[in-house]
């Protein structure tokens, strides 16, 4: 069972493929798998408010296939286990980031000396553009 701060997802709704990987492993990457792609359903998930369903589909847009699902891999280490617990947390940061309320902006005013700076370049810009102008005779 996979746990965020206070969503639990159960394992029966993660489907794990395992492949060939291209990391590190000499000659075992000929051999094992274990390169580990975990599949989450947003969609179809019973352990998922349809509230946070809604947030999850929004932020995570650009990294869903078309029919909904988030697809996370991981193949950083020699063993398929290893790889395995790297996608498990690799999903709840991914699902933890989504959920997390962004922070609410305070508007500032700006100091004194960035008003006072500004004016100063304005006024320079502004003799700049009078030398330019044609001399009247």
């Amino acid at each position: 069972m996979t746990t965020n701060s206070k969503i639990q997802i159960s394992e029966n709704e993660l489907v794990f493929k395992i492949s060939r990987s291209a990391g590190p492993g000499g000659q075992n990457v000929n051999k094992l798998n274990t390169k580990v792609a975990l599949i989450f359903d947003i969609k179809n998930s019973t352990t998922l408010s349809t509230a946070k369903k809604q947030i999850i589909l929004k932020k995570l847009a650009n990294r869903l296939t078309k029919d909904k699902k988030l697809i996370i891999t991981s193949q950083k280490f020699r063993t398929q286990k290893a790889n395995r617990n790297a996608v498990v947390e690799k999903l709840n940061e991914t699902i933890q980031k989504a959920l997390q309320r962004p922070k609410k902006r305070k508007p500032t005013k700006p100091t004194k000396a960035s008003l006072e700076k500004r004016l100063k370049s304005k006024k320079i810009k502004s003799q700049l553009k009078q030398q330019r102008r044609k001399v009247e005779m």
